[in-house]
């Protein structure tokens, strides 16, 4: 990989150093400013492991006798994820940097060093303060088989969408064999199809619809083995948070995805609100005070909450008297959940930290013991 170097031009001393990084599939572009603001030089280097150690000994040189006070790294995520758990374990602070507001973008204009020295920049103002999740543990094990569980279900709902769409222009006889069954015996039935020889649309019909019935069994058998094994991980994970009444193994998935294998980066229950978009919202104006829902935030795990509180609202009587009681005094529902959503936040941050706290006493072995489990 050929290396692009601009060479500083005040001379090496004791200084301290932000790299900003720009990451890509192959390659990274990274750009190093001083405390001060000043560009001191910028590199390309390969996305792989030899790449990341030329960057940290790149970044170290820089420094020469001073330090490096944080690296800012974009797609931490995704793209830059290798790059952030090398310099993590290489003793760095890791910064994770959203891309750049398209005002300034129009304005400066847009290249791979541009975006790396923005990134340094946003973390030496401040704007980037954010740790990113260290994906090595139980929680990237759960992200990982709840994104195979739920791209299963959606292509399972899309094969049996597809299958009684097909039925409809069917031939008459098969049709109406197939007409005025509930889904299972549905799909029992189009599974069980001869067709034979395709030579007839007949034939060539259930030859499609025995396709689908088995491609939806298949789905739906894979779909089981997935919640068994969400149903394992989060229950050795976060045990206090199973306990709570509504949470699932999909609710509590969703949770545990939400902060990650460092759950310690989310620093108050009031920043985990916020991030699952159940903060209240301001929109008081004149005589009117109120709060409004909030459309911001991990928006998969916001509908975990609300699949919660929805449970809660039949079943739990402290809730049910919650309802009744806010219903009395004007709440609309929507209102209501939103304010059951925030209440259930706060319990849900502090199950995590509970569980967290528990992983953290227990022994090296015994911790690398649960999480063998």
């Amino acid at each position: 990989m050929n290396s692009m170097t601009v060479t500083p031009t005040e001379p090496v001393a004791s200084r301290q150093i932000i790299i900003g990084v720009d990451t890509h599939k192959y390659a990274h572009v990274a750009v190093a400013i001083d405390h001060l603001g000043a560009r001191l030089a910028a590199q390309h280097v390969a996305a792989n492991r030899e790449g990341y150690a030329q960057l940290e000994a790149w970044a170290a040189a820089l420094a020469g006798n001073g330090r490096v006070i944080a690296y800012g790294v974009e797609g931490t995520g995704s793209y830059g994820v290798g790059l952030a758990s090398f310099l993590r374990r290489t003793g760095h602070r890791v910064i994770e940097v959203n891309r750049g507001d398209r005002r300034s973008r129009r304005n400066n204009g847009k290249s791979d060093t541009l975006d790396a020295e923005a990134a340094a920049r946003a973390v030496l103002g401040g704007q980037a303060k954010a740790v990113p999740k260290s994906a090595d543990g139980t929680a990237e094990m759960i992200r990982q088989i709840k994104i195979a569980r739920d791209t299963a279900r959606k292509a399972k709902t899309s094969a049996i969408i597809t299958l009684k769409a097909l039925i409809v222009t069917a031939p008459a006889d098969l049709r109406e064999h197939l007409a005025g069954t509930s889904d299972k015996v549905l799909i029992d039935r189009c599974a069980s199809l001869r067709p034979g020889a395709v030579n007839s649309t007949t034939a060539s019909a259930k030859h499609a619809l025995r396709t689908l019935a088995k491609r939806y069994q298949a789905l739906e058998a894979e779909i089981r083995e997935h919640d068994t094994i969400l149903d394992d991980l989060t229950r050795s994970h976060a045990p206090t948070l199973r306990e709570g009444l509504g949470i699932g193994a999909d609710t509590a998935a969703e949770v545990l995805i939400v902060f990650g294998d460092n759950p310690e980066r989310v620093h108050s229950e009031a920043a985990f609100a916020k991030l699952c978009g159940t903060s209240p919202v301001p929109a008081s104006s004149g005589m009117t005070n109120r709060h409004r829902l909030s459309r911001a935030g991990h928006r998969e795990a916001n509908a975990a909450l609300y699949r919660a509180v929805i449970v809660r609202m039949r079943f739990h009587e402290p809730t049910i008297k919650y309802v009744a009681r806010r219903t009395a005094e004007g709440l609309s529902q929507r209102d209501i959940i939103r304010c059951l959503k925030r209440y259930l936040a706060r319990e849900v941050y502090q199950a995590v930290m509970t569980d967290h706290r528990a992983r953290q006493a227990l022994p090296t072995s015994a911790s690398q013991q649960t999480l063998d489990l």
